[in-house]
């Protein structure tokens, strides 16, 4: 890069810079985010995990409610509870998801006791932070009543505290109240040419 090239590169990341200061100058509040993930692709769950991480290096006490997959072990679960027991409450509400189960009694109950338990953790004023780990897979299927979700989450959580609820198909009641969504689009995936589920990237 010539002297004439690197001086406009610097003067074109200067105004950058004083735009993109301007611009962070007006963010000032701050507030307990409605976080969703939702979508066909991959990395739901994976994202809200890692945001438990996050939590964890930053010291803010968080939770895990684990909807629908509770019979399958998955490393993160167990990364969990083995190492940071006392940083992060690790529940599972779910025996599986609704095709292993096939009794949908059962998986309601399950349900709606990870959803008392969630609630729980939510008002905790220790927590800072709670995942509702498959969540939307509940609510899809009617096990939790979308109108109480919501207005639990919009009338009852307190101020300062983030739920990220993950899962695909969110309902848009959940769309509308949430602060910040993703939407994870599936573009390729090995399930598809008979590959299963690999340790470490799927659980």
């Amino acid at each position: 890069m010539s002297e004439d090239e690197n001086a406009r590169h610097t003067e074109k990341m200067k105004k950058i810079k004083a735009a993109r200061d301007r611009m962070m100058a007006t963010k000032t509040e701050e507030k307990g985010l409605i976080i969703v993930h939702t979508g066909t692709g991959k990395g739901k769950s994976s994202s809200g995990f890692g945001m438990i991480m996050r939590c964890i290096a930053h010291g803010m006490p968080c939770a895990v409610v684990q909807f629908i997959k509770g019979a399958w072990p998955t490393g993160e679960g167990t990364f969990l509870r083995e190492r940071f027991a006392a940083e992060c409450r690790f529940f599972v509400s779910g025996e599986g998801f609704t095709w292993e189960t096939q009794d949908r009694e059962r998986d309601i109950a399950a349900a709606q006791n990870g959803w008392e338990i969630a609630k729980t953790q939510i008002l905790d004023p220790e927590v800072q932070f709670v995942l509702l780990d498959e969540i939307n897979i509940a609510l899809r299927y009617d096990y939790l009543d979308i109108d109480d979700v919501v207005g639990f989450l919009l009338e009852q959580k307190p101020p300062m505290t983030h739920v990220c609820l993950t899962g695909r198909n969110a309902k848009p009641e959940l769309i509308e109240a949430a602060d910040l969504i993703t939407d994870m689009t599936l573009v390729k995936h090995p399930f598809r040419e008979g590959v299963k589920a690999q340790k470490g990237v799927e659980f």
